[in-house]
């Protein structure tokens, strides 16, 4: 069964949205944290087309770790996860990327009733969606361009079915943890009382191994910084000089998280959008943070989301972790996302 043709259209319309113009509120969070101390831009203005390409190509890189780990894992528990959740479940990924992952466990689950994966990436969520929609013919297909981050208008899919979401690659890190806490219990709302989460979540470890994962010998992770700022000289009229910046990455041991910057090379002033900015030598652009978790820092985050921590797994050399989260208690009413 593919998708409807209104679907398929869709998808077609994304793939065709011109890089030229930033989303209006995309547009203000980076003024607000270019005005703000320290200076700041958000991860996702990472996910260009350039950009998402990058990061694919970051994953194979032999410095980071992290996808190889989940992998490891998600390749040995796909049954598991599949037994856990049962049949017929609506499966919701957050940030579906380039869909490596979450054909583990589209090859594992049985009777899936719908894939919806979200991504802010237009291009590559059409390419994506056609690519699942041919490997898995009796699987619909509805994609979602938007910003998970904020609150999401879901389809409305087989509403008695049970809803399970994936969000994998250690994207959680990149929230402060009382964000990425908010942002669980939004889709701990979504699924429902009897929902479930398959969650990826990279592991404290030792500090030589963190920051090699983002300073890779390639300096792919570097261009991928940067590509930032060639984005913003193109959605948002920015002259910043790419010379004139350099990426650094470091583990912040006492927060527990690494951070990417970009550091301004000279004193200097860049014109954004007709706003001057100025920044002085060896000033900042803190373009990412990435939380790395402790058993009991994520068991904290896990409860608090109103999730109960069913199985939780690592690979060989305990890098990595997934878990699979139950709905708790139902939480308070929150914003959240919708179901039209």
């Amino acid at each position: 069964m593919t998708a409807p043709l209104r679907m398929r259209g869709l998808a077609q319309r994304l793939a065709q949205t011109a890089e030229g113009a930033m989303d209006p509120g995309l547009r203000d969070e980076v003024l607000r944290g270019l005005r703000a101390t320290p200076k700041t831009l958000p991860p996702k203005l990472f996910y260009d087309a350039a950009g998402a390409e990058m990061f694919e190509r970051i994953t194979t890189l032999p410095e980071y770790y992290l996808t190889r780990a989940e992998l490891e894992i998600l390749q040995k528990r796909a049954g598991e996860i599949a037994e856990l959740t049962g049949p017929g479940a609506v499966l919701v990924e957050y940030g579906s990327g380039a869909g490596v992952k979450v054909r583990l466990l589209l090859d594992a689950l049985v009777e899936t009733a719908a894939y919806i994966p979200v991504d802010i990436s237009a291009a590559q969520l059409a390419r994506v969606a056609e690519e699942i929609r041919a490997e898995y013919p009796h699987v619909p297909v509805y994609p979602v361009c938007a910003d998970y981050t904020r609150p999401l208008d879901l389809p409305a899919l087989h509403p008695r079915r049970r809803r399970f979401a994936f969000f994998p690659g250690s994207t959680i890190g990149n929230f402060h943890p009382t964000e990425a806490a908010a942002f669980l219990r939004r889709i701990r709302n979504t699924l429902g009382h009897d929902g479930a989460l398959v969650l990826g979540v990279d592991r404290v470890k030792d500090v030589a191994t963190l920051e090699a994962a983002y300073n890779d010998a390639q300096g792919i992770t570097e261009a991928f910084n940067l590509n930032m700022l060639r984005r913003l000289n193109r959605e948002l009229r920015a002259d910043f000089d790419l010379t004139r910046f350099a990426h650094r990455a470091f583990f912040n041991e006492r927060a527990a998280r690494v951070e990417m910057h970009l550091e301004s090379l000279i004193r200097q002033s860049v014109t954004v959008v007709g706003e001057a900015f100025t920044f002085e030598q060896g000033e900042t652009i803190w373009t990412e943070s990435s939380y790395k978790y402790s058993e009991a820092a994520l068991e904290t985050l896990v409860t608090s989301a109103a999730f109960t921590t069913t199985r939780l797994w690592t690979d060989s050399a305990e890098r990595f972790w997934v878990g699979y989260l139950t709905a708790a208690t139902q939480p308070s009413p929150r914003s959240g996302d919708a179901l039209r």
